[in-house]
């Protein structure tokens, strides 16, 4: 049952997304739609793949002495994992056919959540495509039989005295697969990571790069859980283990006997965790590095103004005013490939006594009308080089490179002088005014402009940092739909998991314990294997957030980097209250009856 829901509810938020982006491309203005939705896919995708490998993996673990008994009985190698196999494709095809029947009866909720959230136009409308119903069967049904596959072939290896056994214990959790998969998989995420780092450090703040990364170090450390969770159980429980008489032993030994038990109930809580943490941490973390640099590019300016009929020029006694105003500069790169690109015109003189522009080489007073000050993402950024171009109104130039910048975030755009930003108009005047003199002064001469006029301060509050809301609003969708879904796996995990130990719980009746400490018992199991799930998924979030904090840094941004800690202890809460609530009703179901049951 729980490998069916499993795949039923995997397959549905597949099919809820797929048929969302196939109507967001049949409609139009609806860019930033599709580019959430097929986040939203890949994530999903990633989410319900994870588990239910992870599931199936487990269930079939779970059944070793049902196996050995077959085996007893006669049945060969090559008829256990066809057996298997053949089990797991019935599932995989009824939990597919389930969720898509589910994701389409669900996928109209999340369009009207979607235009709700004004995401979508009006029109907006889930449409009658067939692709996204095929994609997430097969896709189901694929990741069920690979997923078994392996446990397939464990399950072969399962020899005829494994029915006699009677321990509990996992002696051999680690296959030589297991090992190279976790191992290629670790290597492949700090090999690119150190890639980036070395060649493009930019990259790393791309969000589809932040938002993918993360899956390959989640994978990793779910495949090597079983090496990694037994010294955190030991760690975690070794307090409760020394204050209590018997009741810590007994849960740290449990949970260290059944390794595949605990790896399968950790591993739901490490993905939403590590994914809260990436990916909110990720975004917070350059949205607060934004912010850094504007405020590093303002640090000598004392006022903002704005507005929509700002004056090319504001002379105000007492203060030096910095009008800026945009313009769009397309570059030839690479011989043939026109690039567009932002910048600003300002006059030099302002430029160089207002702004505080982060130089990597070069000075501000040397630009003039045949010079251009860029970044370090330009294909040419060598001091006195000559770069075309053509400006705004199509008018080719070649202006001399005079200073370069660091490249930062990328929000850093190039300068250049009005003469070469025909046509553009003044949206921003930041001013330097250091007496309150100045200050009303300035107050009362941008009045006939109807500018805005606001500290410094004030403006970088209102402005910065500036997270997009597809960002925000695609981060509440993709996490609140996957996360939901790993927290009904979660439960269903624990439920499959409790109710294998009849013959355990029987055990513990026959020695003397009674119901409420056999409850009490299984419940601090369970919270103990949430906590060490959710410190996994705290290491890998804190690993993506360092590695992107030294992407920064590699890009000349001093900002540290913000870590989600209220998200991911919600999202700790609600896996530890899943866990007692789960734990406790599959144990009082285990229990049921007056006499011990199961051996």
């Amino acid at each position: 049952m729980g490998t069916f829901a499993a795949v039923a509810l995997g397959v549905a938020l597949m099919t809820m997304t797929g048929l969302g982006l196939a109507a967001s491309v049949a409609a139009s203005d609806t860019a930033g739609l599709n580019a959430l939705l097929g986040t939203a896919g890949g994530i999903g995708t990633f989410v319900s793949a994870f588990v239910v490998a992870s599931t199936f993996s487990y269930a079939i673990a779970a059944r070793r002495r049902e196996l050995g008994l077959l085996r007893l009985a006669g049945a060969t190698r090559g008829q256990l994992r066809r057996l298997v196999l053949a089990e797991a494709a019935a599932v995989g095809v009824a939990g597919s056919a389930a969720g898509c029947a589910l994701g389409k009866a669900a996928a109209p909720l999340m369009a009207r959540w979607t235009i709700a959230q004004g995401l979508a136009p009006a029109s907006y409308a889930i449409g009658h495509q067939t692709w996204p119903l095929h994609t997430a069967f097969w896709t189901g049904l694929a990741v069920a039989l690979t997923g078994t596959y392996a446990a397939a072939r464990r399950a072969g290896r399962v020899g005829p005295l494994e029915a006699l056994r009677e321990a509990a214990v996992d002696e051999r959790c680690m296959t030589a697969g297991r090992w190279a998969w976790g191992s290629g998989l670790a290597v492949c995420a700090a090999g690119l990571t150190g890639w980036r780092l070395g060649f493009d450090p930019g990259d790393l703040l791309k969000r589809k790069t932040y938002t993918w990364q993360p899956m390959l170090l989640i994978s990793a450390v779910a495949l090597l859980a079983p090496v990694l969770v037994r010294p955190l159980l030991r760690a975690l429980a070794w307090a409760p283990a020394r204050l209590t008489a018997y009741a810590g032993r007994l849960v740290r030994e449990n949970a260290s006997a059944g390794i595949r038990r605990t790896a399968a109930v950790a591993a739901p809580v490490l993905v939403m965790v590590g994914l809260t943490g990436s990916l909110l941490g990720s975004a917070a973390t350059i949205s607060a590095a934004k912010a850094a640099e504007a405020r590093s590019l303002t640090a000598s300016t004392d006022y903002v103004l704005t507005g929509d009929r700002l004056p090319d020029r504001l002379d105000v006694p007492g203060t030096t005013a910095l009008p800026l105003a945009a313009t769009e500069l397309t570059v030839l790169e690479e011989g043939s490939v026109e690039v567009r690109t932002e910048a600003w015109a300002a006059y030099p003189a302002a430029l160089a006594e207002v702004a505080r522009l982060p130089l990597a080489a070069g000075s501000v007073a040397d630009l003039d009308d045949g010079g251009i000050i860029v970044t370090q993402e330009w294909e040419r950024h060598t001091l006195g080089a000559s770069v075309p171009l053509r400006l705004a109104d199509g008018t080719r130039r070649s202006l001399r490179i005079v200073a370069v910048m660091r490249t930062g975030t990328g929000d850093n755009a190039a300068y250049v002088t009005p003469r070469n930003a025909p046509g553009s108009a003044v949206t921003r005047i930041e001013v330097q005014a250091p007496s309150a003199a100045a200050a009303a002064r300035l107050r009362h001469a941008a009045a006939p402009y109807d500018a805005t006029v606001r500290t410094t301060a004030a403006w970088l509050a209102a402005t910065h940092p500036r997270t997009n809301r597809y960002t925000r609003v695609g981060f509440l969708l993709v996490l609140g739909l996957s996360l939901l879904y790993a927290a009904i796996s979660l439960a269903g995990t624990l439920a499959l998991s409790t109710s294998h130990r009849s013959p355990e719980l029987a055990l513990l009746r026959l020695a003397g314990a009674t119901r409420p400490q056999i409850l009490r018992l299984l419940t601090a199991e369970s919270l103990l294997t949430v906590t060490t799930g959710a410190l996994l998924g705290t290491a890998v979030a804190l690993l993506d957030l360092t590695a992107l904090r030294c992407a920064l840094a590699l890009l000349g941004v001093d900002s540290p980097a913000v870590v989600p800690w209220p998200a991911m202890g919600a999202v700790t809460a609600v896996c530890a209250a899943v866990a007692v609530v789960c734990t406790a009703a599959a144990g009082a179901w285990a229990l049921r009856g007056r006499r011990p049951e199961g051996l």
